[in-house]
Formats: C-alpha cells, sequence, structure tokens
C-alpha cells in the first residue's frame, strides 16, 4: 500500500525539490513565510561549511595579548564584539580568546595577569559542516571557533551567531542601526554600512558618485561584476575610490558591504548617514 501511495504521489528526490514544495506549501497557506524561509535555511545549511560563512583572517578583529587595559577597551568599545580572539607575537598565533566581560575583572584588579582572563581557543577545519559545528557550540557552551586551514593556518573565524544565522536570516543587535539613510549608516570608525541590496542612485547620492545605472540595479551586483563574482565575507572590492569589504553574505549574496574611502576620494553626504 505504501509502494502504491509513493508511485500516486512520490515525494522530492533532492534537497531543490524539497525545497520547491516548501515553496508550494507557502503559496497554498499551508505554513507562513517565516517558517519556510527558516526551514529552507536549515536545509541549505546542511550543505555549508565553516569556510562558507567565516569572518576571513584578514578582517578578524583581534586583541594583543601586550595591549594594556585602556587600549584593550577602546577595542572592546569600538568594534562592540562580545567575544576576541588575543594572540601573541604575530596574529596567527592565537593563545585564547578574552570576552568582553571578563575585562571588569581587570578593571576592579589590575594586578591580574591579562592570561589568566582568557578562555581556551577551539580550532575547526574549514571543511567542517555547519551542521556539526552547531551542535559541538551547543554540546561544549562555546560561541566561538577559529577556523584553521588544509595547513594548520589560520584561515579566519566563526561564532554560534554566524551559524544561526544561516537559519533565521540576520540577527539585529543593539549595534544594528535600523534608522539610516537608505540602509547606509556611519559605523564607529567612521567608515559605512552599505546593504548589498542597496540602489545604485542611493549609493551615489551617498557618496557623490556617478556609477552607472543603467546595467545594474543594486550595489551588489555591481561589485561581483567588477570582481568577477560574488566576493566572500571578508573580500575586498576597490571601486571609484570606494574600498568594499564584505562584512556578511546571504543565499550567494552580500548582505552588507563595509565601505571605506580611499586615499584623496573627498567625503561626502554619507557623513550625515548615521
Amino acid at each position: 500500500m505504501n509502494r502504491m501511495l509513493e508511485f500516486l504521489h512520490p515525494g522530492p528526490d533532492s534537497t531543490s525539490e524539497l525545497i520547491e514544495t516548501l515553496a508550494e506549501a507557502e503559496a497554498r497557506e499551508l505554513i507562513a513565510p517565516e517558517s519556510r524561509q527558516m526551514l529552507e535555511g536549515v536545509l541549505r545549511m546542511a550543505e555549508l561549511s565553516a569556510g562558507d560563512v567565516m569572518v576571513a583572517a584578514p578582517r578578524m578583529d583581534l586583541l594583543d595579548i601586550e595591549s594594556g587595559y585602556e587600549e584593550l577597551l577602546a577595542a572592546v568599545i569600538d568594534t562592540g564584539h562580545s567575544r576576541f580572539p588575543v594572540y601573541e607575537g604575530q596574529r596567527d598565533n592565537i593563545i585564547g580568546i578574552l570576552l568582553a566581560k571578563d575585562l571588569l575583572k581587570l578593571q576592579r584588579a589590575p594586578e591580574l595577569n591579562l592570561r589568566t582572563l582568557l578562555r581556551p581557543a577551539v580550532f575547526v577545519p574549514e571543511s567542517k559542516g555547519l551542521n556539526e559545528l552547531l551542535r559541538d557550540f551547543r554540546s561544549n557552551r562555546n560561541h566561538l571557533a577559529m577556523v584553521v586551514d588544509e595547513f594548520g593556518n589560520t584561515a579566519g573565524l566563526l561564532t554560534i551567531e554566524d551559524v544561526l544565522e544561516e537559519i533565521v536570516g540576520e540577527i539585529e543587535d543593539e549595534f544594528d542601526d535600523k534608522d539610516g539613510d537608505g540602509g547606509i549608516y556611519t559605523l564607529a570608525d567612521g567608515s559605512q554600512r552599505v546593504p548589498g541590496d542597496a540602489p545604485i542612485a542611493i549609493v551615489n547620492q551617498a557618496f557623490s558618485l556617478q556609477l552607472p545605472e543603467d546595467e545594474f540595479d543594486t550595489i551588489g551586483g555591481l561589485v561581483a561584476h567588477e570582481h568577477g563574482h560574488v566576493p566572500r565575507r571578508g573580500e575586498l572590492v576597490e571601486i571609484a575610490g570606494l574600498r568594499f569589504t564584505v562584512m556578511l553574505t546571504r543565499g550567494g549574496a552580500v548582505r552588507w558591504f563595509k565601505v571605506n574611502r580611499m586615499a584623496g576620494l573627498p567625503a561626502a553626504a554619507a557623513d550625515d548617514a548615521a
């Protein structure tokens, strides 16, 4: 009987077919759009590895074990992270993880050695699947992992938030601005955060540029064309005197760029986009 039902109503044979089935279920109002998006995220996450969503090594915010308290505090305030890899000597030599809240202990007892506040760093290969990594995060109560390449060199880092965002979408926090001009707003270091789907006309207006608006609708499309492919997280692309750094990607597209002016480009209206 079961074989007969399967013959009459065959189920999906691949992930893509299953995703199509979920889309049909949403269209028939059998599941809510939010539920469909989360289920699709779970399915797609099974095909991703740590290397696909990590913050690339050149873009990591690290702390130097030799830094003084004031320098450490300034770095924590400027970036807004809750956890930091700490290195000694060279950036590739990660010796532990510092929780921002642990700096309070150093303030109350300056005689403490910073090394005593470090938590052990967890290292995972680029090829490690996100499903397995999420299971590890949950079991060992660790929220940050260093990603290493096949030669044992530091390739980047990954947080539990990065993994969960593959399921639920970007997680907004108190450091995310929802009232920016066209989605563009100024970061603590003076650079701008620009959505990948921002219309080129908005970017032109914000930065007083004249990027072509007839070939591509969004800045993400233009940057991908100039780069030759959709850039990965942490990659840099320089266009019209601006340096675009990929902060976040979603579904094969750039979600956010960090944009810095290169030397010689005058400040413009983007300074008012905070």
